[in-house]
């Protein structure tokens, strides 16, 4: 039994929306959500007293969880022990709702491969001269390219301002060889694009462009999951989407929300179903 610690505590004040409404938000969209955290290492960002309030991110699965809590230990550099909190319940998801955890980060592999991602990623970052075209642009191209391969790749918005692109692959390869497959496929977009893209890793440097950052692709680095609220305004929430509405520029960022994810989901199902079921090989 998990007892709701202040329930109608303001997690994002200015939308009206509670701890007791992102409660809500998990449980319903468990069957969604629970299989892309699924026997991986999470990582959470916590807000105990909401959006406004600074918040922080936990790795550790705190002292006095429950016992039942699903866990992962991994050793880091140095030797240093974490052990992670996975995610495998709804009982689970009603515990990190409960703790305020407004984002859900899992590890690009899973516990038995931690070594071997499942996917390769591509996270578009806009600075401040880009425009939502530009990244539908980058991602229509990545994702050409990616076909000459014979290799098929999914999109869906970060649910602050990019997109993210995720190619399922055989957890075979080291990081280091999903790393440098993104770099090279991110080395050819921004040499067909260079005035909207940039492969510059300091933000000063970067001219306001478009980021394409194939870094994300570490052991230890994560991506906000699918349906994973996010802590900002209007309370939106990473979303999967289909490559039509990409070409199209028919989503707008912050269009889907805690509020409304919920009837997309029912509309469309899980869009992205086909990451976590399709096993590719990287080219060479």
């Amino acid at each position: 039994m998990i007892h709701v610690s202040n329930p109608e505590r303001e997690l994002w004040p200015a939308d009206g929306l509670l701890k007791d409404d992102l409660i809500r938000y998990y449980l319903e969209a468990a069957p969604y959500l629970l299989p892309h955290l699924h026997n991986r290492p999470l990582v959470v960002q916590r807000f105990p007293r909401g959006i406004e309030q600074e918040g922080f991110y936990q790795k550790n699965v705190p002292a006095g969880a429950p016992e039942w809590l699903q866990r992962c230990s991994v050793e880091h550099g140095g030797g240093k022990i974490v052990e992670y909190l996975v995610a495998d319940s709804p009982e689970a998801l009603l515990w990190l709702g409960n703790q305020a955890c407004l984002e859900l980060h899992p590890w690009l592999s899973r516990a038995g491969t931690l070594d071997n991602p499942d996917f390769v990623v591509f996270d578009l970052d806009p600075m401040e001269r880009s425009t939502f075209a530009h990244i539908c642009t980058a991602a229509v191209a990545i994702r050409e390219l990616l076909r000459e391969r014979g290799l098929q790749c999914y999109p869906k918005l970060s649910g602050a301002t990019g997109m993210q692109l995720y190619l399922p692959i055989e957890p075979r390869y080291s990081y280091r060889q999903s790393r440098d497959f993104a770099e090279a496929i991110c080395r050819r977009v921004h040499r067909a694009y260079p005035e909207i893209t940039t492969l510059e890793r300091r933000i000063e440097q970067r001219g306001g462009k478009l980021y394409l950052d194939y870094l994300q692709n570490g052991r230890g680095k994560t991506l906000a999951a699918p349906y994973s609220p996010r802590p900002l305004p209007g309370a939106p929430v990473s979303v999967p989407l289909t490559w039509e509405e990409v070409a199209g520029e028919a989503v707008k960022r912050g269009q889907f929300t805690v509020k409304n994810m919920l009837g997309r989901l029912e509309e469309r199902g899980d869009l992205f179903a086909p990451v976590l079921e399709q096993r590719q090989l990287l080219p060479g």
